[in-house]
Parts: C-alpha cells; sequence; structure tokens
C-alpha cells in the first residue's frame, strides 16, 4: 500500500484544513474543536476510498489532489456524477442521515484527504450555525450544477463538452494570468460527466483548441476566457 497516515502531520496540515471554504470565518475554538481529530492520508491516483453501501463513520475533507464520484447506471455502466477538488469535502450525507454511502470515490491523482470522524461532524452541524449554512450553500451549488447538465442532456455535444469544463471551472478552477486552469482529465472522465462518446469527446476538445478557446497542457487544461467558452452553450 501507498498510503501514509499521518495525525496533525505535515506541520501544515491545519494550514491546510482552515483553507478549505467550509471552515473559513468560524470561530477559532470551534475549528479547534472539530479538527481536533481529523487524520490525513495520501492515496496514489485511482484508488477506491469510498464504495456504495458502505456505512459512513467519516467525513472527508479533500486538501491535496482530485477524486471523482462515480455510480452506475442501470445497464452497469459507469456515471461520474462529479469531481471534487482542494477544499471540497465528501460522505456528509451517509453521515448525517445514517445511512449506507450512495456512491463510489475514487482518486484521479496523489491526494490527501483530512477523515473527520462522523461524530464529530454531526457535532458541528448541531453547535454552530454557520457550519449548518456553509453545509447548505454545498449542497445548493451542487444542486444547481446538477440541474444545469440535465437541461443540457438534449443540447448538442459542443455545448455539453462546453459545460462539463465551464462546470469543472466552476468548482476546481484556479486563476493564472493567463486563464482559468483546470485538471486535464483522461477523456473517459469527460466522457462518463458528459454522456457523450470518448471519441465524440475527444473530437470537440480538438476543435474548441484549434478555435483557441482551450489550450491543453500534461495536467493542466487552460481556459483563456470563460465567457466564450460560455457562449458556445444552446
Amino acid at each position: 500500500m501507498d498510503d501514509r497516515y499521518s495525525l496533525r502531520e505535515p506541520g501544515n496540515l491545519d494550514e491546510l484544513i482552515r483553507s478549505t471554504p467550509f471552515f473559513k470565518g468560524l470561530p477559532e475554538p470551534v475549528v479547534e474543536r472539530a479538527t481536533a481529530h481529523i487524520v490525513s492520508r495520501t492515496h496514489p491516483p485511482n484508488q477506491v476510498i469510498l464504495l456504495e453501501n458502505d456505512w459512513g463513520s467519516s467525513v472527508y475533507f479533500l486538501l491535496e489532489g482530485w477524486v471523482k464520484i462515480r455510480t452506475y447506471n442501470l445497464d452497469g455502466k459507469e456515471v461520474t456524477l462529479n469531481i471534487l477538488g482542494h477544499g471540497e469535502l465528501f460522505g456528509e450525507m451517509a453521515a448525517l442521515d445514517e445511512v449506507p454511502r450512495s456512491t463510489d470515490v475514487i482518486t484521479l491523482a496523489p491526494t490527501t484527504i483530512g477523515n473527520m470522524p462522523a461524530q464529530d461532524f454531526v457535532q458541528l452541524m448541531q453547535t454552530e450555525p454557520l457550519a449548518g449554512i456553509r453545509l447548505a450553500q454545498l449542497m445548493g451549488r451542487r444542486l444547481r450544477q446538477v440541474n444545469r447538465r440535465l437541461r443540457l442532456r438534449e443540447s448538442d455535444s459542443t455545448s455539453r463538452v462546453a459545460d462539463i469544463l465551464l462546470f469543472l471551472a466552476e468548482g476546481q478552477g484556479k486563476q493564472s494570468s493567463a486563464g482559468v486552469e483546470i485538471p486535464n482529465l483522461p477523456h473517459r472522465e469527460l466522457s462518463s460527466l458528459s454522456g457523450l462518446a470518448r471519441e465524440t469527446v475527444t473530437r470537440v476538445l480538438s476543435k474548441l483548441e484549434k478555435k483557441g478557446l482551450i489550450r491543453r497542457e500534461r495536467d493542466v487544461l487552460l481556459i483563456p476566457e470563460l465567457h466564450a467558452l460560455e457562449r458556445l452553450l444552446v
């Protein structure tokens, strides 16, 4: 196993946890209590973190790297529901509902995750109103993203690929002097997210690149101008 455990190690673990949007602005004593039992774990790419129907004993904070949220349709075909990166959390619904998990979670890159005991997360929700608001905002943002993707299911392939790139930019984009950077995911992941054949995704990405709407490097896909990509949505 390539996994590595640490308890508040390395020294910047606290800083990484506090940098997540969920904890920003919460009173320091509240953050200190909530994160007291968080243990970090580093995983290699393509490792299953959670499996559907597992019971939820922890809530997970993504400190570094990327994961995909996966399920399967009635035909047994893999469907990627979401891609999460630094600052995101997952596993919260199973902890709150006390029910088995509804999806798989798999790493897409070397990934460091902070595991918070489910009871600590539930106590935080019960005692800190701002934490509840943060969780509601997270759920609202994810619901809006799903609704937008559902509306575009009948659109042309260019619109659907453009929407997936914008979806990733909204959730995981990093602003740089040249534009917005998102992870350069394998085409099979973009295919699963968009519901298009992998060959179609490859063809659309090549077309977008020729038009200067995206630039692809090994690990990063750059969107020079988000508004130009948004104009492709129909």
